[in-house]
């Protein structure tokens, strides 16, 4: 501890890095975390869903990292004002998965592709999942 003038003290630099690598996001092993499968084909649907706007945004914040909640959020921002420009109202979206398709190119770290067809066309949604403080968490999230 160093001494502050007024007689309080503050800790040294050394102990706040060493408490701050202590409470930031833990990795956590693929195999301490449950099947990520389920995961992503339900956080496909509430993509979908918010998209539509038949779902509030902030359901699907704890399966998300903070930047991936940001950019799912201007996108969601984005379709909110073009439904209203051109005078839609949000309806539940009317799709199937069709496949879902994931890798593990590092231990706690999952890629997947889900298929989606929807009555006009067929998407593809790409996720990428890693292991954070024992449970799955989205870092990346791409509609195609």
């Amino acid at each position: 501890m160093v001494q502050i003038a007024t007689g309080a003290t503050r800790p040294e630099r050394s102990f706040m890095r060493l408490s701050a690598d202590f409470f930031a996001p833990q990795p956590t092993s693929s195999s301490e975390l449950p099947d990520p499968v389920p995961l992503v084909r339900n956080l496909t649907n509430g993509v979908l869903e918010a998209l539509a706007g038949v779902r509030d945004i902030d359901q699907l914040a704890r399966w998300m990292t903070e930047d991936t909640y940001r950019a799912l959020l201007t996108r969601v921002n984005l379709a909110t004002r073009a439904r209203s420009a051109r005078g839609v109202a949000a309806a539940r979206p009317v799709h199937s998965i069709l496949s879902v398709h994931h890798s593990e190119p590092a231990d706690g770290v999952v890629e997947a592709v889900v298929v989606v067809a929807g009555p006009a066309r067929t998407r593809a949604v790409a996720i990428r999942l890693e292991g954070m403080d024992r449970r799955w968490r989205a870092t990346s999230l791409a509609l195609l």
